[in-house]
């Protein structure tokens, strides 16, 4: 087998919570801090420390605004982020297809 699609997977995108993040985001135009907290069952540190790696790789966009006097933050893909997240699955979908045993 042949190690180098390995030492092509996104660093930031492969650790399991972001990569959690990332896929639900890439199923839904945009999701609230609370929606991805609940469903993904993280805490609001755990789930901000991972936004702001998103973030920061400009992956996501995140938008504060205010709904009913309450505050609202929401994330959403980037185009860069759904084109990394798009190489991540193609390169996991690539390492599969080698490890599969030959008929």
């Amino acid at each position: 087998m042949n190690p180098e699609p390995f030492l092509q997977l996104d660093r930031v995108i492969h650790e399991k919570g972001r990569l959690a993040i990332m896929s639900m985001l890439a199923a839904n135009p945009e999701l609230s801090f609370t929606e991805l907290r609940d469903a993904l069952a993280m805490t609001d540190g755990n789930l901000t420390s991972h936004i702001r790696t998103l973030q920061e790789a400009g992956y996501i966009s995140v938008t504060k605004s205010f709904e009913k006097n309450r505050p609202l933050t929401t994330c959403a893909l980037t185009a860069a982020g759904r084109k990394a997240f798009t190489g991540y699955i193609s390169l996991l979908e690539a390492i599969v297809q080698q490890a599969k045993p030959k008929s």
